[in-house]
């Protein structure tokens, strides 16, 4: 009985291998090669890529064959069943845009019965405005009128936004169905995390770096080597912020700076604003000579892919040239600010600059040199193996803590998580105006007033965006006009050296120079002012700072024009 078991097991298994062996190899090959395959690439008008489209294969009673959404490339590779009708045609549905329906030929249609892939030629959606379009529009505005205004701070106005947007994306709906927005994995797509930890690892740096007292020390040394000459003394101080700006952000470096800059100012009997005045402007001047130098760089160089050495080689040039036209300018206006000086402080005072003016933490400095050092050569040359900043400025970071081993709950809560909350935010209620079209329409009408003339275009975003950073605080402006430049440099053949970049980079950071909300070190050097006894209101410093607005962007713009054409 075993051995009838054990034969009987054997037959079955042979039976079993006889049924699935492939009896003809070539027909299995065929069979699995005429599996019907579309292949496609879906972009809106800005010839952007469309994220997330549905394609659907329907037959000629609305049948559903195959249905996929495009990816982050905006292209798609449908799998059609493996017997297929004689008429498909292919349905393709994305919020905002209107849907759009294209029949199969009958030549495509035969080239699929064949068992070969068709590649459709690139489709392009073209935008609609539903409700949703002006809900979207009608936040942005609020939230900007909010920050100009200062109603609300910065980061609550941007927060407020962000959650009316996904209150509308999830609640309108139920009331109108073209009020949604977008979800919340669609809302994080134009989330830009290498700025956020770029400026998250930045922070960490600084927060080592101001705790060793280098800042008050070079402040101090401004003096001792001016000599109590304030003629003298102006544009030293001028130098030290714009060079520390390049390197730290600007409302870090005036943070540092402005306090210490009070007290020399009172020590000499000057008014604190002749000096401030002139240090914040330089702050927004030479900030934009390199990558980390102003939040605005930040996003331009994450979005339009700048490195460190591109930023300090094509600006360069030009932030030197406006500094100077900027130093002439403030020696003028502050001519005589600057001759009431009582010609020198008494010894006591002296000391007391010189006490609060010293480094503190030696070694720690030493190590944060090295730290340093080590960053600017990675976020040089990096850029060679795809290092990006925000990997650079995390490394540093940590190298820091771990060599240092400062109290780590210390450094954590010096990291400003109101300033990463409102980027976050930021971020989102830009993409909510860019998922709804709105930045796809002025993209579209700037592109039909400058055509393919690259002059027209670089003054265009150059003078536009230094105006419009006097009344719009220029992070906001920046983040949402960075798709619209993105839009300019694809259409403009001459635009291809990303010098429309450099010019909203230049444009947005010393615009910032024309009002006192243009730019966050503005509002943060006049609080400290502010209690320190120094009035610097919106109207001294409209009036002051919009003729260093015309010069340093006269300037700058010489030359970009030098540079790029």
């Amino acid at each position: 009985m075993t051995h009838l078991r054990q034969w009987g097991l054997l037959l079955s298994l042979a039976a079993g291998l006889f049924l699935c062996w492939p009896r003809d190899g070539r027909a299995q090959a065929v069979e699995t090669a005429v599996t019907p395959l579309l292949i496609g690439y879906i972009h809106d008008t800005q010839a952007q890529p469309v994220i997330g489209a549905t394609v659907r294969a329907l037959a000629d009673d609305d049948t559903v064959l195959a249905e996929i959404e495009t990816q982050a490339d905006g292209r798609f590779a449908i799998l059609l069943p493996a017997s297929i009708p004689d008429t498909i045609t292919l349905q393709i549905h994305r919020a905002h845009f209107q849907q759009s329906e294209f029949p199969l030929t009958t030549d495509q249609i035969t080239t699929l019965h064949q068992g070969q892939p068709v590649s459709l030629a690139d489709i392009e959606l073209q935008r609609r405005i539903t409700p949703a379009f002006w809900a979207a529009t009608l936040i942005f505005v609020i939230i900007l009128a909010l920050i100009a205004t200062n109603r609300l701070h910065n980061t609550l106005a941007s927060l407020v936004g962000a959650s009316v947007i996904f209150a509308i994306s999830y609640l309108g709906p139920l009331l109108h169905e073209d009020l949604f927005i977008f979800n919340f994995s669609g809302a994080l797509r134009y989330v830009d995390w290498n700025v956020i930890f770029l400026i998250m690892g930045m922070m960490i740096v600084i927060a080592v770096v101001e705790r060793t007292g280098v800042f008050q020390w070079a402040a101090f040394m401004a003096y001792r080597i001016s000599g109590g000459r304030t003629w003298l003394l102006l544009p030293i101080l001028m130098l030290i912020t714009g060079v520390a700006s390049a390197f730290l952000d600007n409302v870090t470096t005036m943070l540092l700076m402005t306090p210490i800059t009070i007290q020399i100012a009172l020590s000499l009997g000057l008014n604190p604003l002749a000096l401030l005045m002139p240090e914040v402007m330089a702050s927004n001047v030479v900030g934009i000579s390199t990558l980390v130098g102003t939040p605005t760089n930040i996003l331009i160089g994450s979005y339009a892919h700048i490195s460190f050495n591109d930023f300090l080689v094509n600006l360069t040039p030009g932030v030197l040239l406006s500094l100077v036209g900027l130093i002439i300018y403030s020696e003028v206006i502050y001519r005589h600010d600057l001759q009431a000086s009582s010609g020198g402080i008494s010894e006591l005072l002296l000391q007391r600059l010189a006490e609060r003016g010293r480094i503190t933490q030696p070694g720690h400095l030493k190590k944060a040199g090295v730290v340093g050092l080590g960053m600017i050569l990675l976020f040089v040359f990096g850029e060679h193996v795809h290092l990006l900043p925000a990997v650079t400025a995390v490394m540093g970071a940590t190298a820091l803590l771990v060599w240092i081993k400062p109290d780590i709950e210390e450094m954590i809560e010096a990291v400003d998580w109101t300033t990463l909350v409102f980027f976050i935010t930021l971020f989102i209620c830009v993409g909510a105006v860019q998922e709804v079209g709105l930045i796809s329409f002025i993209a579209t009408g700037i592109g039909q007033l400058v055509g393919t003339n690259l002059v027209l275009a670089m003054l265009a975003v150059l003078w536009l965006s230094a105006l419009l950073s006097t009344v719009i605080a220029n992070i906001p402006f920046t983040a949402a006009m960075l798709p619209v430049i993105g839009f300019l440099t694809g259409s403009i053949p001459a635009a291809q050296s990303k010098a429309l970049y450099y010019c909203l980079s230049v444009g947005s950071a010393m615009g910032g120079n024309g009002s006192l909300i243009g730019a966050s070190a503005n509002m943060v050097t006049a609080g400290i002012a502010e209690r320190a006894g120094s009035s610097l209101t919106y109207a001294y410093f409209l009036k002051k700072g919009m003729p260093a607005l015309f010069i340093t962007v006269g300037l700058a713009m010489i030359w970009l024009l030098l540079r790029f054409l």
